[in-house]
C-alpha cells in the first residue's frame, strides 16, 4: 500500500540521537489524516544505532556495506519509500506532534511547490532559531536565514532559495523529473543543489513555520560543532560544485568576479578561524573534480527561469546582510 507521505532519516553513529528523533514520530496528528512510512538508512554506523533502531518495530531499515554519505543514503530511501511525498529528516531532529501535518498540509496544497522548509530551533537553545529557510546569492554563499534569531521570529510562510533536507519536505513527481540528490557532494549543499535545480525548471521552494523542530546540528560530521576540518573542506568543495552545476556558461562568465570575491572573502575569515588550509584544501579539489559534475541541461522552455534565478542571486545577497541585522 503507498504512502501519502515517506519519513526518510539518514543515520551515521546517531546512537545519542536517534531513539529521540524516532520517538518524535510516534503519535503525529497527520496519522488521523492519512498514511505514512519510516524508513531510517544506516551508512555503516559502528556504535550501537542498529540495536536502537530495531527497537521500532514500524520503521524499515536500511543497512549500507559501505559509507557513501548523505546524499546517496538519502537517495537510497527514496528509491525504497512509497509516498507520493518524500519527508527528510536528519536522526539528532525531534519534532513537534504536528511537524508531518504541517509540511504535508502546505506542499499538498500547491502543486508547484517543490519542498518545504520547517522552521528549525536549536536543541539545546529553544529561545533561538537554527533554520528558516536556505538562500543562496551571487557570492556563492549559502546560508540559513534567522540561524542564531529569537525563535518567536520568521512566523510567515515564504518563498525561499532552498529547503534544508535536515528536515523538510520533498515532491516525488518533481524529483522523477529533475532527479535526486546529486552523490557526488557526498554531503552538505547537496539540498542546496536540488532546490537550485528545481528554481530552473520553475517550481518553487517554501518555507512553513507551523512545522517546526528541535535540531542539535552537525551531530555526525562535527560532533555538534559550527566547524571542523572535514565539514570546511567538503562545503568549500560543494559550492564550487553548485555554482559550476547550476550556471550556464554565460551566466557563470557574468557572476565570476562575484563568485571569486565571495570565495576570497570566506577563505579569509576561515583563516582567521584556523580552517584555512581546508577550505583551501576544499576549494582547489573543487577545481580539479568539476569533470565528475554533470552540469543541468540548458532547456529552452527553461531560459526565463535563469533570468528570474539571476535576480533571486542579487536580492539575496541584500537579505543577507539584512539577516545579520534582525534582532
Amino acid at each position: 500500500m503507498k504512502s501519502d507521505v515517506s519519513i526518510i532519516i539518514p543515520n551515521y553513529n546517531g546512537e545519542k540521537y536517534i531513539a529521540n528523533c524516532l520517538d518524535s514520530l510516534k503519535d503525529q496528528s497527520f496519522d488521523d489524516l492519512g498514511k505514512s512510512e519510516i524508513i531510517v538508512v544506516d551508512d555503516c554506523s559502528t556504535d550501537g544505532s542498529i540495536s536502537i533502531i530495531k527497537k521500532f518495530k514500524d520503521v524499515k531499515l536500511i543497512q549500507n556495506l559501505v559509507n557513501a554519505g548523505f546524499a546517496r543514503s538519502v537517495n537510497q530511501g527514496i528509491r525504497a519509500s512509497s509516498g507520493q511525498y518524500c519527508l527528510l529528516l536528519n536522526n539528532d531532529v525531534v519534532v513537534d506532534r504536528d511537524f508531518v501535518k504541517n509540511l504535508y498540509g502546505h506542499i499538498h496544497g500547491n502543486s508547484r511547490v517543490f519542498s518545504v522548509s520547517s522552521k528549525m530551533i536549536r536543541f539545546y537553545e529553544r529561545n533561538k532559531l537554527d533554520d528558516a529557510g536556505d538562500f543562496y546569492n551571487i557570492l556563492g554563499w549559502a546560508y540559513k536565514r534567522g540561524d542564531g534569531k529569537n525563535q518567536d521570529a520568521f512566523n510567515k510562510s515564504t518563498s525561499i532559495f532552498s529547503t534544508c533536507a535536515g528536515a523538510g519536505i520533498y515532491r516525488r513527481s518533481v524529483l522523477n523529473e529533475i532527479g535526486l540528490f546529486d552523490e557526488a557532494f557526498f554531503a552538505y549543499m547537496e539540498d542546496v543543489d536540488l532546490s537550485y535545480r528545481a528554481l530552473i525548471f520553475g517550481y518553487e521552494n517554501h518555507y512553513e513555520p507551523k512545522a517546526f523542530c528541535y535540531h542539535i546540528g552537525s551531530a555526525t560530521t562535527a560532533d555538534g560543532e559550527k566547524y571542523s576540518p572535514f565539514k570546511v573542506n567538503i562545503s568549500a568543495r560543494n559550492n564550487i560544485y553548485v555554482a559550476y552545476k547550476n550556471m550556464p556558461l554565460v551566466q557563470l562568465i557574468l557572476n565570476s568576479p562575484f563568485l571569486v570575491l565571495g570565495f576570497l572573502v570566506k577563505y579569509l575569515l576561515f583563516i582567521k578561524r584556523g580552517y584555512g588550509n581546508d577550505y583551501k584544501k576544499g576549494m582547489l579539489e573543487g577545481l580539479k573534480t568539476l569533470g565528475r559534475i554533470q552540469k543541468v541541461p540548458v532547456q529552452p522552455k527553461n531560459i526565463g527561469h535563469y533570468f528570474k534565478i539571476e535576480g533571486y542571486l542579487i536580492v539575496n545577497l541584500f537579505r543577507f546582510f539584512a539577516n545579520k541585522l534582525i534582532g
